[in-house]
């Protein structure tokens, strides 16, 4: 499972070197504080270490790897007397080479398989993704997060409904039952035959198709037989595609589920403080979609750590996402989890990872 990004991050090189540097008792102490941090999210000690630890060793000497630990940059003290933290790097560098990921229990396997069916039977596909993201929100007590290509949507039709003024709007039915509407500027003086005429031209070609399917056919289309076509005709016909295939904001379609679940942990005003700050991260849309949209170009499971992203460099927020298919294998978007760094990644990774490929065969 691949859950790494070395552009993002420091490269792959400079990990292993710091992992190389770390004997087995420093890396079990390390190991150690980094899993007490995601336990608790307190800071651990040296005596505390010491009680804890499979070997035997004093105090002084835990906190002689603590310094060392320290030096390279591994964790730090959040106060002069206090334990020891991992820093983002340590937290990163944990993540890659230390974690042991194990796998969903049958229980929360069974849950997701059951809530999933259901609702792919019962709803629409924004609908039915929402129901994904609510389900891993709610397992894992983070916001859950999904991106889709509004393009992948197989259609029903399309019809136009003249509102005057140089103004029409295009009403797009998918073939799960959703409707979108967009209002397109064409001439004043619009014949009420065209809209019609373009209305029937398009609904007798695209049943079935994606929105790129259809677009890319009527435009072969209208090459070919544009003189059978009224020019005003035309025009309506690809203007009406065209307004559904703009930008990359306005062909994504994001839903975020469960940001109560990110008050659960608060524990103190700094708390509360970054829990705003994620608030308006997932508030920022065009930020978020095109971080999501790197993991569409993913292998499997991505993890993006605080500042490794701009998105994320105040709030100290962790990404975990995946990108699924559709059933004919191709990538249709992305789901997941944005919660605190202090996430159990052993749990919640695998989760992300099953429900991805679950949605591959699921999603209508």
């Amino acid at each position: 499972m691949r859950h790494t990004d070395s552009n993002e991050l420091r490269t792959a090189a400079e990990a292993a070197v710091s992992l190389r540097q770390l004997n087995e008792r420093s890396r079990e102490i390390f190991k150690r504080i980094v899993e007490t941090y995601l336990a608790t999210g307190e800071p651990v000690g040296s005596r505390n270490l010491s009680r804890a630890l499979p070997m035997t060793l004093s105090p002084a000497s835990v906190r002689n790897v603590m310094s060392d630990l320290e030096n390279l940059g591994l964790i730090y003290a959040p106060h002069t007397s206090a334990g020891r933290l991992p820093t983002q790097t340590g937290l990163r560098l944990f993540i890659d080479g230390l974690l042991e990921i194990g796998d969903i229990s049958e229980e929360e396997r069974g849950q997701i398989e059951s809530r999933m069916a259901g609702a792919g039977r019962r709803r629409a596909a924004e609908d039915f993704l929402a129901e994904a993201g609510e389900m891993l929100s709610g397992l894992s007590r983070c916001a859950g997060v999904v991106l889709v290509d509004k393009q992948s949507k197989r259609l029903r039709q399309i019809e136009f409904v003249n509102l005057g003024a140089g103004k029409v709007l295009a009403v797009l039915v998918s073939d799960d039952g959703d409707v979108e509407n967009r209002i397109i500027a064409l001439p004043e003086d619009l014949p009420v035959s065209s809209l019609q005429e373009a209305s029937n031209y398009i609904n007798a070609r695209i049943a079935g198709l994606t929105l790129a399917e259809a677009r890319a056919r009527i435009e072969r289309e209208i090459e070919q037989r544009r003189a059978q076509l009224d020019e005003l005709t035309a025009r309506i016909v690809t203007e009406g595609l065209a307004t559904w295939s703009g930008n990359d904001d306005d062909s994504k379609s994001l839903i975020v589920c469960g940001r109560a679940h990110l008050l659960e942990d608060v524990k103190a005003m700094e708390d509360l403080e970054r829990v705003r700050l994620l608030f308006e991260d997932l508030d920022a849309k065009k930020e978020l979609i095109q971080l999501l949209g790197l993991a569409e170009r993913a292998d499997g499971v991505r993890i993006f750590i605080g500042s490794e992203n701009k998105l994320f460099s105040l709030s100290g927020s962790a990404l975990i996402v995946s990108p699924f298919e559709d059933t004919e294998q191709k990538i249709v978007g992305v789901l997941g989890v944005i919660g605190p760094t202090r996430l159990n990644y052993a749990r919640i990774i695998p989760m992300v990872d099953y429900t991805a490929r679950l949605l591959g065969r699921l999603v209508p």
